[in-house]
């Protein structure tokens, strides 16, 4: 539907016009997404448990696709923020480090899960996140383009600071958002994590409605002749050399992030919701758990399964039919100590992988092989985030040895993109229909295997107590930490690997 009211949009003539034809789309959008959310809050009230279940579902979707939409939106949104800079394409680099940076919300909220056991409420931190998250991409909207004097040289101060509190929201969303789910059933935890992927699926979808990245290849003779710029000693190849050209954007960076701004407002809605509503009241836990600290919470766990009375003792069976014991402190004692280790590895690993290390070369695995291939692979794998999630939901496969073996392949098709990239410009079959196919494909496979790993590691850890899911946050945030400064030096201060150019890969067939 909001794809049509774009295709009847009048053609855009000048800046102001597209500006407003992107208002008028993102004003279609807000109102869609907040009739959703009212609609959703009528139908709570409609005492069938199906509807509130189904509409629970909603609301965790929405409260999930808040948690990194923003950092995401900026990521897409390069192509149109970079030429009108003074840090130029160095942008990157630096979000790469304010992204790390930011790292110290989840960590003093690690550190007071683990000093302070039980002082630390999650809502109040996700109201005031979020709040944030709203008030920084509204202001973003107006001043990412003011720039500031300093030391003799120009820079985008406002862009930067609006940048790291963004990332500081973010981040810290890791360490509070699947604690928070521990107040709703476990089924509710596969549908965040559903919303979790599409905050990276929804800001690419608008990217591509509003033209980002568009490049178009036109003859460098005809290119300059056009635009005045082939001077009496100029030269032009007989090769017939051809100039890749930016289309414009169909509605300016300004009313994109205005988007990003409502999309927040909607995570708020949904999380006011979650929290208030009497239907959705239903739907969780007992409070007490929340309220009491975690030493309780862990002298409970220290007692022996036998001294539970019958209906506590968790429904776990072994093989042979008797109850198995604790095997360690952590959570429920059901996973011994190193079982749990390669838990934690499995899950920093994977996050690495996905967050930091082959994020930071897609560029270089896929430009070679076209524009097209980029954007289809960058489009692809958003894709998959989300629908790993679906088939976790139906299909919750918890076997460790299922999560190794899955690592094992998904690192596969991982090292065949970092070998593509290390290949750049001229990676293997870069002149073929297959190994376009083949780049896009190990793309797709890549996101779709390691997220279905991340959502069956959270599933598990869910079910080993909220503190278990602080850590989960904690070491998701730590692995991505590790990829990034892992990547940095090597990407940007070394420049190991090569960019392609779109329209003259010259390659050896």
């Amino acid at each position: 539907m909001l794809m049509l009211i774009y295709i009847y949009t009048p053609p855009v003539h000048d800046q102001y016009y597209s500006n407003v034809c992107g208002c008028i789309l993102i004003m279609k959008l807000c109102i869609v997404c907040v009739f959703q959310v009212l609609y959703a809050s009528c139908l709570l009230a409609v005492p069938l448990p199906f509807t509130m279940t189904l509409l629970t579902h909603v609301l965790a979707c929405l409260f999930g696709m808040g948690s990194w939409v923003a950092i995401n939106g900026m990521w897409v949104e390069l192509p149109l923020i970079v030429p009108e800079i003074p840090e130029g394409w160095y942008l990157p680099s630096y979000l790469t480090v304010l992204i790390q940076m930011a790292n110290v919300g989840p960590l003093f909220v690690t550190l007071m899960h683990r000093f302070r056991p039980g002082k630390l409420d999650e809502r109040p931190v996700i109201y005031s996140i979020v709040g944030l998250g709203v008030v920084a991409t509204f202001l973003l909207a107006f001043f990412w383009k003011h720039t500031v004097s300093l030391a003799g040289a120009t820079h985008s101060v406002p862009l930067l600071v609006l940048c790291f509190l963004l990332s500081v929201v973010d981040c810290t969303s890791s360490v509070t958002f699947l604690p928070f789910m521990m107040r709703l059933g476990p089924q509710y935890l596969t549908t965040y994590f559903v919303g979790e992927g599409v905050s990276g699926l929804v800001p690419a979808i608008v990217a591509l409605v509003q033209g980002v990245g568009v490049v178009h290849c036109r003859n460098a003779t005809v290119a300059s002749l056009a635009n005045g710029t082939l001077g009496i000693n100029s030269t032009v190849g007989a090769s017939g050399e051809l100039q890749a050209q930016y289309q414009p954007a169909n509605f300016s960076a300004q009313v994109f992030f205005l988007f990003l701004s409502a999309m927040m407002v909607v995570c708020l809605a949904a999380f006011l919701l979650l929290n208030h509503h009497p239907a959705v009241a239903r739907e969780r836990k007992r409070e007490h758990y929340f309220n009491r600290g975690l030493a309780e919470e862990k002298s409970d766990q220290a007692l022996s399964l036998s001294h539970r009375p019958q209906e506590e003792k968790p429904m776990i069976s072994s093989p042979d039919g008797h109850r198995r014991a604790r095997q360690s402190s952590f959570g429920t004692g059901f996973y011994s100590g190193l079982e749990v280790t390669f838990i934690f590895v499995v899950l920093a690993w994977v996050n690495a992988l996905t967050n930091a290390v082959l994020p930071s070369v897609q560029s270089y695995s896929c430009l070679p092989y076209g524009n097209q291939a980029y954007h289809l692979a960058a489009t692809m794998a958003a894709v998959a985030n989300p629908v790993a999630c679906f088939i976790a939901m139906f299909l919750p496969l918890r076997s460790l040895v299922l999560i190794g073996l899955l690592t094992i392949v998904g690192t596969g098709f991982g090292t065949y993109i970092m070998a593509m990239a290390a290949l750049s410009p001229c990676p293997l079959l870069v002149h073929s229909v297959s190994g376009t196919a083949l780049i896009v494909i190990a793309w797709m496979l890549f996101v779709l295997t390691l997220s279905y790993v991340k959502v069956i590691i959270g599933v598990i850890l869910r079910d080993e107590g909220h503190s278990a899911l602080v850590w989960c946050g904690a070491v998701v945030q730590l692995g991505s930490m590790l990829g990034a400064l892992s990547m940095f030096p090597l990407v940007s201060v070394y420049g190991l690997f090569k960019s392609g150019d779109p329209c003259n890969t010259m390659c050896t067939k």
